[in-house]
């Protein structure tokens, strides 16, 4: 793992990021009822957690590492149950989100996101596990804001659940390969710690 100034800083800064419009985005989809909105606010608390907890690992051996780096696949999965279950309870419901409050606050996400991955772009390939967490986990966000602003422009077009409910179904997909992926670079630092 790349411990320096520059890597710690730019995770404690998209940490920060992330927590923040957390805050904002949890509050707007809880009040128009947007699952796509509800399922990015809690990536953004999950990427908020795995940032602080990289800054925590940077001086652990490899081999704690690579755990840590276990756990954050586990943890990668938690905003796509929370999707779903959100998602069941508003399958049935009858209301439609509001179209723009949910395609500028995804707007906003977006300039979060868009920014936390470009700080995060060169250190993906340096830091192991951790920092490859860290930015699919924003990349992943930049990919379902832009969903997310598209179900806002289609569901002013044409006033509907489904496309929230799509695209929110999409981010626990996108989650869950993130999930897949980080494991995948996990399990073969934990090998490569035992040889």
């Amino acid at each position: 793992m790349t411990d320096t100034p520059a890597f710690r800083r730019t995770v404690a800064i998209v940490a920060a990021l992330n927590l923040a419009y957390f805050g904002v985005e949890v509050a707007v989809a809880l009040r128009i009822g947007s699952v796509s909105l509800f399922a990015d606010s809690i990536d953004f608390l999950e990427d908020a957690s795995v940032n602080l907890l990289i800054l925590l690992a940077l001086g652990w051996s490899l081999r704690a590492r690579a755990r840590l780096g276990m756990a954050l696949a586990g943890i990668l999965l938690v905003p796509g149950l929370a999707t779903l279950w959100m998602a069941w309870e508003r399958f049935g419901a009858t209301g439609v989100p509001s179209a723009l409050p949910l395609t500028l606050t995804g707007l906003g996400a977006l300039v979060v996101n868009a920014t936390c991955a470009l700080l995060l772009t060169r250190h993906r390939h340096h830091g192991g596990s951790l920092a490859k967490a860290a930015f699919l986990s924003a990349r992943n966000d930049v990919l379902a804001n832009i969903a997310i602003i598209a179900a806002g422009l289609v569901t002013a077009l044409m006033p509907s659940k489904w496309p929230d409910l799509a695209v929110g179904l999409g981010i626990a997909v996108m989650n869950a390969d993130a999930a897949r992926e980080v494991w995948t670079a996990a399990r073969s630092e934990h090998r490569d710690a035992h040889a």
